[in-house]
C-alpha cells in the first residue's frame, strides 16, 4: 500500500519517531501536571481552593478553550518521518520531511495547495491573469485548483454549499458534544448546574464551531491562502503549539531562580539581600527587548556554528525555540523575585517561623519546608499572569526578526508576513486576521483563568471582597 494514502494507524506503525526537545518537555509537563493534580486531589484545602477557581464566572469556559488548544499542541508534539514506498524485499526508506500527528489530521487542507492568495471561503484567486475573450485581452481572477473545485458554477452555488456544509457539520459536532457530556456526567446536559453547566455550554459551542470548520475545510480554504498558496487555517492551528511552548517553558524557567533568590534575600537580608536587589535592579534597568534580542542572537550564532548537531531544519528550529524560552525565562525573573522577597520578609516575623527557629531547625529546613509553601500561591498567580504576556512577547519578537525560526509556524511569523498583504489592492486579511483572533482567544482565556486563580489563592483578594 502507498503510505502517502494509507490510514493514519498504518502510517504511524511504519514511521520512525522523531524526538524534539520541546516535545519531550511538553509531554513531561503534561505527565507531571496529571501526577500533581492527583496528589492535590487528596488534600482537602487544595480541593477547596480549586473549587473556588471553578466557581469563578468564566473560568470553566476558559479551561475548555485552553484544553482544546492544549490538545492541538500535544497532537503537534508527536513527530515522525513516514516510510516511503519501496520495492518488495528492499529496505525501508524514511522520508526526509518531519511530520506530526496534527499534520496527518490536516492532510486534506495541507494537500490543497493553490497558486497564490485567496480570500476566506472563496473559489477564485486574488491575482488576475490575462484572458482573451472575443479578441479582447482582459485580466480576470482564476478558479482555485481546490477551493470550491467541486462546484460547476461557484457564483450561483457557493452560498448554498457553504450553508449546507456548515449546518450539517455544526449539528454533527453539537450532537457528538451532547453525547459526550451525557456519557461523562451521566445526566442530561440541561440538568447540569454551576461550573459544570458553563463548561458544558462551552464544549457545545466549541464542538459546533469545530464541526462547521471541519465540514468546510474538506472543500474550501476556511481562512483563505497566503502568497504561496498555503492554507491559513493550518498555519494558525500549528501556531498554537509554538505559543504554548513559549508560554509554558519560559514560565517554568522563571520560577526556580525567582523562588530561590527571593527566599534567600528575604530570609538572610543584609549582604545577600543587597546582592539580589542589585541584580534585579540591573535587570530592570535593561530594556527587555534588547536583552532578549542579544541573547537570541548569541544563541543563533552558537547554533549556526554547529550545523552537524542537527539532522534537519526542524530540529535546528526547535533548538532555537528552546533557547528562546530559556532566555525569556532567565531574563524575566526579577519581578517574581521581588514579590517572593517581600512576602518572605513578612512571614519571617510571624509566630510559626519563630517557633521553628526556637525548636532548633536549620535555616535550609525552615526556608524550604515552612516558607516556600506559604509563597507558592504568589508563584502560581504570577506564572499564570505571565503566560499571556509571553504569548504576546513571541509575536513581537518574531515580528522584529529575533523570535521563532521561520521553519516553525507562529503567530508572530504570520503577522510579519502579512505586512505586505495589508498594502495590496485588494487587501489580504486572512493571515493577520487569523493570528489576531487566535491570539485574542488564547490570551483572553489565560487572563480569565489567571484572575480566577488569583481570587482563589490570594488571601488578600478574598479579604478585599474579591471572593467569587
Amino acid at each position: 500500500m502507498n503510505t502517502l494514502d494509507a490510514p493514519i494507524w498504518i502510517v504511524l506503525a511504519q514511521a520512525r519517531p522523531v524526538l524534539l526537545w520541546t516535545d519531550l518537555l511538553l509531554w513531561a509537563l503534561l505527565i507531571g501536571g496529571v501526577l500533581v493534580a492527583g496528589r492535590l486531589r487528596r488534600d482537602p484545602l487544595q480541593r477547596r481552593a480549586w473549587r473556588r477557581v471553578l466557581a469563578t464566572p468564566g473560568a470553566p469556559a476558559a479551561l475548555v478553550v485552553l484544553a482544546a488548544m492544549g490538545t492541538l499542541a500535544m497532537l503537534d508534539s508527536v513527530h515522525f518521518r513516514r516510510a516511503l514506498p519501496s520495492a518488495a524485499g528492499a529496505p525501508t526508506v524514511q522520508a526526509t520531511q518531519t511530520e506530526s500527528l496534527l499534520d496527518l489530521l490536516l492532510a486534506r487542507p495541507l494537500a490543497m495547495r493553490e497558486s497564490g492568495y485567496s480570500h476566506p471561503l472563496d473559489a477564485w484567486t486574488l491575482t488576475r491573469e490575462s484572458v482573451v475573450r472575443h479578441g479582447v485581452v482582459t485580466r480576470e481572477p482564476q478558479r482555485l485548483a481546490h477551493g470550491g473545485a467541486h462546484l460547476i458554477d461557484p457564483a450561483a452555488e457557493r452560498g448554498r454549499d457553504l450553508v449546507v456544509r456548515g449546518v450539517s457539520g455544526g449539528l454533527t459536532g453539537l450532537l457528538l458534544a451532547l453525547a459526550g457530556i451525557t456519557a461523562v456526567s451521566r445526566q442530561r446536559p440541561d440538568r447540569l448546574r454551576g461550573p459544570a453547566r458553563e463548561a458544558a455550554i462551552a464544549v457545545a459551542v466549541l464542538a459546533t464551531l469545530a464541526g462547521s470548520v471541519v465540514a468546510w475545510a474538506g472543500a474550501w480554504h476556511v481562512l483563505g491562502t497566503d502568497r504561496i498558496g498555503q492554507d491559513v487555517l493550518v498555519q494558525a492551528l500549528k501556531s498554537v503549539r509554538t505559543a504554548l511552548v513559549i508560554g509554558l517553558l519560559a514560565s517554568l524557567a522563571t520560577v526556580p531562580p525567582a523562588l530561590a533568590l527571593g527566599l534567600l534575600a528575604g530570609w538572610y537580608r543584609g549582604a545577600v539581600d543587597a546582592a539580589v536587589q542589585g541584580v534585579t535592579a540591573v535587570l530592570a534597568a535593561i530594556p527587555n527587548v534588547l536583552l532578549i534580542a542579544a541573547g537570541v542572537l548569541l544563541a543563533q550564532a552558537a547554533i549556526d556554528a554547529r550545523p552537524q548537531a542537527f539532522a534537519s531544519a526542524l530540529e535546528r528550529a526547535d533548538a532555537k525555540l528552546l533557547l528562546l524560552c530559556l532566555i525569556l525565562g532567565l531574563g524575566g525573573w526579577a519581578g517574581l523575585c521581588r514579590l517572593v522577597r517581600a512576602e518572605t520578609l513578612r512571614l519571617r516575623s510571624l509566630d510559626f517561623i519563630r517557633a521553628a527557629r526556637g525548636s532548633g531547625l536549620s535555616d535550609a529546613r525552615i526556608v524550604w519546608r515552612h516558607l516556600a509553601p506559604h509563597v507558592a500561591h504568589l508563584v502560581l498567580i504570577q506564572a499564570a499572569l505571565d503566560l499571556s504576556m509571553l504569548v504576546l512577547y513571541e509575536a513581537v519578537l518574531t515580528y522584529v526578526g529575533v523570535g521563532v525560526d521561520p521553519a516553525l509556524q507562529s503567530f508572530g511569523s504570520m503577522i510579519n508576513l502579512a505586512r505586505s498583504e495589508l498594502l495590496r489592492e485588494p487587501v489580504v486579511y486572512g493571515s493577520v486576521g487569523a493570528a489576531f483572533v487566535f491570539m485574542v482567544v488564547l490570551v483572553l482565556a489565560l487572563n480569565v483563568l489567571a484572575d480566577a486563580i488569583r481570587l482563589a489563592f490570594d488571601p488578600r483578594a478574598a479579604l478585599g471582597g474579591g471572593r467569587p
